[in-house]
């Protein structure tokens, strides 16, 4: 009986395996030279796209308003162990929102972040507090919580590396991040 299991089990996979197979050679892709004539194709695709029909891309936005408002921090920091926005931070939390509120067509992400110190579970939990303190505020001023995105990082991202206070204090925060 377990002779019979055996040659059933390694014929059941020898099907599964010969049907996951294909029959198209990798050797084998077609190409098409769509340049006028050989020596253009190699120019093409070595230094640039003229001749080859493929159009520049443009990176840089000409769009002034993807960073948001002109003059307002994007960085809010926390005292340790906190999720108070301190007052002086007010005053950009405004601007966000008023910027917000006229451009209904825009979205953010609020990111909170911690130091090191404390557990990952603790840390991700405090870094959600601190961006839904952000949001909260940008709501009470008229912005609508469809246009905002509140997530964590806890201590995964830290904008500075060490283990100070230096560090620990930049590593306290909430970002804005225009989408």
């Amino acid at each position: 009986m377990k002779r019979i299991l055996s040659v059933l089990s390694v014929l059941t996979l020898s099907f599964v395996l010969a049907a996951c197979g294909s029959s198209v050679k990798l050797s084998d892709v077609p190409v098409e030279d769509r340049s006028t004539s050989a020596g253009a194709a190699g120019a093409g695709a070595a230094g640039g796209a003229t001749g080859s029909g493929v159009a520049p891309v443009e990176i840089m936005t000409t769009d002034t308003t993807v960073a948001g408002p002109v003059g307002a921090a994007r960085v809010f920091f926390f005292d340790y162990d906190s999720f108070t926005i301190k007052p002086e931070f007010q005053g950009a939390i405004e601007m966000h929102a008023r910027f917000l509120t006229t451009n209904k067509n825009r979205r953010i992400a609020i990111e909170g972040h911690t130091d090191e110190r404390g557990g990952r579970e603790y840390n991700l939990a405090l870094g959600q507090k601190r961006s839904e303190a952000v949001r909260r505020s940008l709501s009470l001023l008229g912005v609508s919580e469809t246009q905002v995105e509140a997530v964590s990082f806890g201590e995964e991202k830290p904008a500075v590396a060490g283990i100070n206070e230096e560090a620990f204090a930049k590593n306290r925060r909430a970002e804005i991040t225009y989408r």
